[in-house]
């Protein structure tokens, strides 16, 4: 039969075969080449960005690179910061404040009407003759005659005890003193306050010079003094 023997169309045989251009590529090296040129893809993106930026920043300074250059130490310009941010206010002179008056202060009832009329000093002695062994006992005595308290420096520094003959100074009591005080007293309406000086018959000169000569008998004339007060004169013997 005719279908013996002969080869059926298309059959395997019948195909001439390719003739092999070049060697087959495996799937890891074409993966790795990807990968190489996935890489070299991103680096260039990067070059171009950076290259975008830099000339950016070139034209935004103007193309002039002095400007970066760094000020010396010492002439750095103040930050806004430092500088003010508004103009100082206008200094007024103000018209300098009005002085109140000072309160009146009520005297108090010790001070009115005390003065040399209202307060009386008068002198005295214990005796009014003494013998030739007998020291007098001289008294200064200060009187309110007042109707109000009065305040008085009945103190040693205020007093005097004076004994003299005629016109001759015999003894004052402030020649040699020593240690003289202040004593403030208050006294009442009618009270008084009394100083008593023993004086031992001698002589005395200011300054607390020595005297030798002593009085001698006969008649002499006490007065005393208290700051602005002075007594009347009162007489008395020594025998």
């Amino acid at each position: 039969m005719d279908s013996q023997g002969s080869p059926s169309r298309g059959g395997p045989q019948d195909r001439p075969a390719r003739p092999s251009s070049a060697p087959r590529v495996s799937p890891k090296v074409y993966r790795r080449r990807r990968t190489v040129v996935l890489v070299l893809g991103l680096i260039l993106a990067g070059v171009l960005v950076w290259g975008g930026i830099a000339i950016a920043g070139l034209i935004g300074n103007g193309g002039n690179t002095d400007d970066a250059v760094t000020a010396p130490t010492g002439s750095a310009q103040p930050s806004p910061s430092s500088l003010p941010s508004e103009p100082a206010a206008e200094v007024t002179e103000s018209a300098p404040p009005t002085e109140s008056p000072a309160p009146t202060v009520a005297p108090s009832p010790s001070e009115p009407g005390c003065g040399p009329e209202q307060a009386e000093v008068s002198a005295s002695t214990d005796a009014d003759a003494y013998a030739p062994e007998e020291n007098p006992v001289l008294t200064l005595t200060i009187t309110n005659t007042g109707e109000v308290p009065c305040p008085i420096n009945v103190g040693t520094s205020q007093m005097e005890f004076l004994v003299t003959s005629g016109e001759d100074r015999i003894f004052s009591s402030a020649d040699c003193q020593e240690g003289a005080e202040d004593l403030n007293r208050d006294i009442p309406p009618g009270g008084s306050e009394e100083a008593n000086f023993t004086w031992e018959r001698n002589r005395s000169a200011p300054g607390c010079q020595a005297v030798e000569a002593n009085p001698t008998p006969g008649f002499y004339n006490l007065s005393v003094t208290l700051g602005e007060r002075t007594s009347g004169e009162v007489a008395f013997e020594l025998q």
